[in-house]
């Protein structure tokens, strides 16, 4: 098991998952690694590049996947891409990164060694809001899509909260199963079967 970083938040026999806090806003960046193969991805270069380039090389990141283009989730982009590693995000958020390198689709494979983290756009909170499921594992990060007690805001420019809640019972809770574990942006995982229940009351409330 990787430890020597003091992140690990996950692992099972075949994945670890390593956690910072980093930055104004108290991003959560999170790095997926594969135990047998040793490749790992990050999600969201959010800021702190000093601290997410040593994690980055220590756990043996391939590339950086952003779930949003906002600015808080962005930040060390420019130092990671400067250091080689590819970037990418999906078409309607790409406009909103400083520089990028590949575009992600709905419904796509991201291969981390015998790790596949499958696409899930989910726009709402931005227009190209983007979540990755691990397939064969209980566990989604979510970005800012979903949070404990709630989506994510939408009062910002390009959000829409209509959007959001249909991208959240569409295709989150429709789907996925009730221990799915959620990894957000910001603050402590969560479940589907913890969040679900309370979809009707985050309608009548309006956010």
């Amino acid at each position: 098991m990787t430890d020597g970083t003091g992140t690990l938040h996950i692992s099972d026999t075949d994945m670890e998952i390593h956690k910072v806090v980093v930055g104004p806003m108290d991003n959560n960046v999170f790095v997926l690694r594969c135990r047998h193969r040793g490749d790992a991805v990050l999600i969201d270069a959010a800021n702190e590049h000093d601290v997410l380039l040593d994690l980055a090389s220590s756990l043996g990141v391939r590339r950086v996947i952003e779930t949003h283009g906002h600015w808080d989730h962005i930040q060390a982009i420019p130092e990671m891409r400067d250091a080689g590693y590819s970037v990418g995000v999906t078409a309607d958020d790409a406009g909103m990164l400083p520089s990028y390198d590949e575009l992600i689709g709905d419904d796509e494979v991201i291969e981390v060694g015998d790790l596949r983290l499958r696409t899930v756009l989910t726009p709402g909170h931005t227009p190209g809001s983007i979540c990755f499921r691990v397939e064969g594992k209980p566990i989604l990060f979510s970005g800012d899509t979903l949070f404990p007690g709630g989506p994510g805001a939408t009062q910002f420019e390009g959000g829409d909260f209509p959007t959001i809640i249909t991208s959240i019972e569409d295709r989150l809770f429709s789907r996925l199963a009730p221990d799915t574990l959620v990894l957000p942006g910001h603050g402590d995982d969560t479940t589907i079967g913890a969040e679900s229940p309370h979809l009707q009351e985050w309608i009548d409330r309006g956010f």
